[in-house]
């Protein structure tokens, strides 16, 4: 007999589980909402062509491809005999979406009649990735994304950072540091180096400093053959650290004589400047070694961390002016930012911050005490058609187990019944968090429930 098992980098979720996820969603959908962002949905599966290509060498490695099937699978293969090397292309047209962005993109162009622009979208829906599953990095995951289509306006940046302010502070993750740069800074610095035609590989390599830190990363950007001045500016970029005006000054120093760092200081400054009138700017912090490794970002890039925590980022994002025009639409620009809701979980978990509440779906227990089914069958109703989540213990298990039940599924009132209760008179309830005992009507028990 096979034992049984689940893909790596997968997971399986108990009921709490989930009614803590519902509750990070929760949580994050009703910013969202607040913000006038609305909802939408896209495919699991997309085509290979819509994807491909959008988020750099290594994003094309890690997408889970769909197998043809049928006719379209026996001709792969009979097309295999005839060629000299094998291209997977040959077998597959579809793939599991890598994030939410670049379908959104597609989703974009095909609707862009029916659409109101801006049009401000949230999206929450899990996303597939054949990465190496360790600590907080899962094979299938899901992204929590809102975007704003159809402006460059630095005003909507702003907006996405009073989002992740919010969410954050109303989880109690006060630790954390919202870390902005600029794409176009990074294109100043490489293109001042003389290393223009490698920004790619460089931002890659940049992107791995937390990962590796700053000695491996200068080596590789030394192995990989980038100029030595390209490697001195970095390597002075990693020894500074400073406060955010001084490295807008550095940046002004060293990018004054280009033209695509002068309009990465300019957007930099007018977003801090927004955020000090919101008295937002205490928690964020300009990164110049931010890079986030997908290729469609040109603006502003956001990453959020918790300082004290080792789960890696848990919100990202950035503008994105191209992405649309390669699907055909050009000259709408994008911005917007992902909450990582599975890390958010984990050290919600780590650092025992659901509230209590959150650790069940069902309010209340009715505990059958003999034949009492019928009575309880029609309390049941009652509390269920005032939206109180009810669940009834069949009568002749004994009292204990019930209680036992009651415990294990985290249900936080009980009450108890008998074939001789009566359902208009007082009934005992019992608070499983405080262990106190009460007889009240069932008017009274609802108003108790529900307060």
């Amino acid at each position: 007999m096979t034992k049984p098992s689940i893909s790596k980098g997968t997971r399986d979720f108990l009921p709490e589980d989930v009614a803590k996820r519902e509750y990070v969603f929760g949580t994050i959908k009703n910013v969202f909402k607040k913000y006038a962002f609305q909802p939408i949905e896209t495919p699991s599966i997309e085509k290979l062509s819509t994807l491909t290509g959008k988020y750099g060498d290594e994003g094309d490695q890690l997408m889970f491809k769909v197998l043809s099937r049928g006719e379209k699978f026996k001709k792969a293969v009979n097309e295999i005999k005839s060629v000299d090397s094998i291209s997977e292309s040959l077998f597959s047209e579809e793939a599991l979406r890598y994030d939410l962005t670049v379908p959104f993109a597609r989703y974009i162009v095909q609707h862009q009649n029916e659409l109101t622009f801006p049009f401000k979208r949230f999206q929450i829906q899990p996303v597939w990735r054949a990465d190496r599953p360790q600590k907080g990095r899962y094979r299938e995951f899901f992204q929590c994304d809102a975007d704003v289509v159809g402006s460059n306006s630095l005003l909507f940046e702003v907006e996405l950072i009073q989002i992740i302010s919010e969410v954050l502070n109303e989880l109690k993750l006060d630790d954390f540091v919202i870390q902005i740069n600029n794409r176009k800074i990074l294109a100043a610095i490489v293109q001042i180096s003389g290393e223009e035609k490698n920004f790619t590989l460089i931002t890659t390599i940049i992107d791995k400093l937390d990962k590796i830190g700053p000695e491996k990363v200068i080596a590789e950007l030394q192995n990989s053959q980038i100029g030595y001045k390209c490697v001195k500016l970095f390597n002075e970029i990693f020894d500074l650290s400073a406060s955010n005006s001084s490295l807008i000054d550095w940046l002004e120093l060293n990018l004054k004589d280009s033209e695509i760092g002068q309009n990465g200081i300019k957007e930099v400054k007018s977003i801090f400047n927004y955020l000090k009138h919101l008295n937002l700017s205490s928690n964020c912090k300009l990164n110049l070694t931010l890079a986030r490794g997908l290729n469609y970002y040109t603006g502003s890039i956001i990453e959020v961390k918790l300082k004290d925590s080792n789960i890696g980022s848990i919100v990202g994002g950035g503008r994105y002016d191209e992405l649309t025009s390669i699907f055909g639409l050009k000259d709408v620009s994008g911005v917007g930012i992902s909450f990582g809701a599975d890390r958010i979980c984990d050290v919600l978990n780590e650092r025992n911050l659901f509230p209590a509440s959150v650790s069940s779906n069902v309010d209340l227990l009715l505990v059958t005490l003999d034949d009492a089914d019928v009575n309880a069958l029609k309390l049941a109703s009652y509390f269920r058609e005032n939206n109180v989540s009810t669940t009834v213990y069949p009568s002749g298990a004994k009292l204990k187990k019930q209680i036992k039940y009651a415990n294990l599924n985290n249900i936080p009132y009980v009450v108890f019944l008998s074939k001789e209760s009566s359902m208009e008179g007082d009934l005992e309830l019992k608070n499983m968090h405080t262990g106190e005992q009460t007889f009240m009507n069932k008017k009274e028990i609802l108003k108790k429930i529900q307060n």
